[in-house]
C-alpha cells in the first residue's frame, strides 16, 4: 500500500507556480478573498489562502464586509471586483450568513473571474472539456493527485461516490473526459443508490466524497483498489486535546491494507484544493491579459 501524499505534491505545484509567476513581466495575478463574517473554519481557509498566495507571489485583497451585510450589497460589492481590470480572481468563502443564496451569490462573480468553478458558464464548460473554463478546485486536485501519482485511468472503472456540484459531478466528468489520464469508465452512487457495496466492489479507483465519517469500510472495496478519500469529518475524541479528531469518509485502518493507493485524511485531497485554486488564479490573469491586448 503506497500513500498518496497530497502535501508534497501540493508543494510541487506551489514551487512550480512560485517559477512561473516570477517569470510573468508586468502586475502579478491577484485574488479578492470575501469572507462575510467570523466563522471559525472560514478564518483558518481564508488565512491558508493568503499564505500559499504570498508564498506564490499572488496578491491576496481580504475583503471582510460584516455579518448583517445584505444580498443586494454582496452583489454590488462583486460586481465592483467583475469590473476591476486588477482582479483576476474572486473567491466568496463558504459558508455564508443564513438567509442567503449561495448559489445566487457564486452566479453573480464574472465567469472569467470564477476561480472556484461554481458557475454555470464554468460547468458547462467542463462538461464540454473546453479548457479555457475553470474546473472546480477539488475535483481539480484528486486528477493532479492520480496523475502525478501515475495513475492512468484510460479503461479503468472509476465509481464517485457523491454527486455535488462541487466534488462529485464535476470529478465524473473530468475522469471521462477524452485526456491522457482520464477516459474512465465512471459510475457515480448516492443516498438512493441501491446494493452500494456491490458496485463499489468493481471500483478500480474509489473516490469518496459523501460527507459520512468512516462510511467506507473493507466490504466496500476491492483489493488493489486506488482509493481518493476527498472526506473531512469532525469525530469526538476525548484523547484529543481538541476534544476531537478529523477523519475522512473512508475507514482508514481497516481500507488501507486492501488498497494499492490510498490518501490519508488530512493530508491527502485538502492541500490540493488550495494549490489548485492557486493554479486557476495563474491561468486567470494569463487568460485575463491576453483579452485585455
Amino acid at each position: 500500500m503506497e500513500l498518496i501524499d497530497g502535501n508534497q505534491i501540493a508543494a510541487d505545484i506551489i514551487a512550480e507556480l512560485k517559477a512561473s509567476v516570477a517569470a510573468l513581466p508586468g502586475r502579478k495575478p491577484c485574488i479578492a478573498l470575501v469572507r462575510v463574517g467570523e466563522d471559525p473554519a472560514s478564518i483558518s481557509y481564508v488565512t491558508k489562502k493568503q499564505k500559499t498566495s504570498a508564498e506564490i507571489g499572488i496578491e491576496s485583497r481580504l475583503i471582510l464586509p460584516p455579518v448583517t451585510i445584505t444580498q443586494d450589497a454582496l452583489f454590488a460589492l462583486i460586481d465592483g471586483l467583475n469590473t476591476d481590470p486588477t482582479v483576476d480572481g474572486i473567491l466568496v468563502q463558504s459558508p455564508l450568513p443564513k438567509g442567503m443564496n449561495e448559489v445566487a451569490v457564486f452566479r453573480r462573480i464574472a465567469a472569467h473571474k470564477d476561480v472556484d468553478g461554481f458557475h454555470v458558464l464554468n460547468l458547462g464548460k467542463l462538461a464540454q472539456e473546453d479548457t479555457t473554463g475553470f474546473t472546480a478546485c477539488t475535483p481539480a486536485g484528486i486528477m493532479e493527485l492520480l496523475k502525478r501519482s501515475g495513475v492512468k485511468l484510460a479503461g479503468k472503472h472509476v465509481v464517485v461516490l457523491g454527486r455535488s456540484l462541487i466534488v462529485g459531478k464535476p470529478v465524473a466528468l473530468l475522469a471521462m473526459a477524452r485526456t491522457e489520464w482520464a477516459n474512465a469508465t465512471v459510475t457515480v452512487c448516492h443516498s438512493q443508490t441501491a446494493n452500494l457495496p456491490a458496485i463499489t466492489r468493481q471500483a478500480d479507483v474509489l473516490i469518496a466524497a459523501i460527507g459520512k465519517a468512516e462510511f467506507v469500510t473493507a466490504d466496500m472495496v476491492k483489493p488493489g483498489a486506488v482509493v481518493i478519500d476527498v472526506g473531512m469529518n469532525r469525530v469526538p475524541d476525548a484523547s484529543k486535546k481538541s476534544g476531537f479528531r478529523l477523519t475522512g469518509d473512508v475507514h482508514f485502518p481497516t481500507v488501507s491494507p486492501l488498497c494499492s493507493k490510498i490518501t490519508p485524511v488530512p493530508g491527502g485531497v485538502g492541500p490540493m484544493t488550495v494549490a489548485l485554486l492557486m493554479t486557476n488564479t495563474v491561468k486567470a490573469h494569463r487568460q485575463n491579459s491576453a483579452s485585455a491586448r
